[in-house]
């Protein structure tokens, strides 16, 4: 954790508006596809094979490939990804942002190599978890309709991942398994001491009222 935080503060090239730019390309990607005729996603997914061949850009084009085939929900995840990460980047700053997203590809780059394919879809859906826990109270509007707290919607994305995770492992699909871990990972590496923090103190004011209610029975 000190090597995270030391790399994180001499972190200086934060990408401002990072999520304008990533869903910008995934929306012009999928027009491309889909809509123009040209096989783009075929060229830039992740393939060890072929990045072992020579094609080294698919290192890292993977994190643009849309997250749907259908215009509908491009359009409703691609906004959805916007505004988090937007939301974050005012919490944050871009410096540290860009680091946490950073971290992530590499992770997955990392998982990809071992297992031979990467996902850019739990990386993009795990960003909901540092989202849910800067923000936990506010209410968004589900489906632009429903309004609900974040942090009901971060256990329901929880429950997804674990599903997800439960299944890819059952149907031995590695790709999906190491790319659901490795998003968690990343997520716990940034959280999970202030996490454990939190439950240590409420522990402790737990044991402070049980003496104080002791001491006055």
């Amino acid at each position: 954790m000190g090597l995270l935080h030391a790399l994180q503060r001499r972190f200086r090239w934060g990408v401002e508006n990072l999520m304008l730019y990533i869903t910008g390309t995934m929306l012009a990607v999928f027009l491309a596809d889909r809509i123009v005729g040209i096989p783009m996603i075929r060229w830039i997914v992740f393939s060890r094979a072929a990045i072992l061949r020579g094609e080294v850009w698919r290192l890292a084009s993977f994190i643009f490939i849309p997250p749907s085939s259908s215009l509908i929900w491009i359009v409703i995840a691609l906004y959805f990804y916007y505004f988090i990460g937007q939301s974050m980047e005012r919490e944050w700053g871009a410096d540290k942002f860009t680091f946490y997203y950073l971290i992530g590809i590499i992770a997955n780059i990392i998982a990809g190599l071992i297992t031979g394919g990467a996902t850019n879809h739990y990386l993009n859906l795990s960003l909901f978890f540092a989202f849910a826990q800067l923000n936990p109270e506010m209410q968004i509007r589900l489906f632009m309709v429903i309004p609900v707290k974040v942090k009901w919607v971060a256990w329901v994305n929880w429950a997804f991942f674990g599903f997800s995770l439960f299944t890819a492992l059952l149907a031995r699909d590695l790709i999906s398994a190491a790319a659901i871990v490795v998003s968690i990972l990343n997520f716990l590496l940034f959280f999970g001491p202030d996490m454990l923090d939190g439950i240590r103190a409420r522990k402790r004011r737990d044991k402070y009222r049980s003496n104080f209610d002791d001491f006055w029975r």
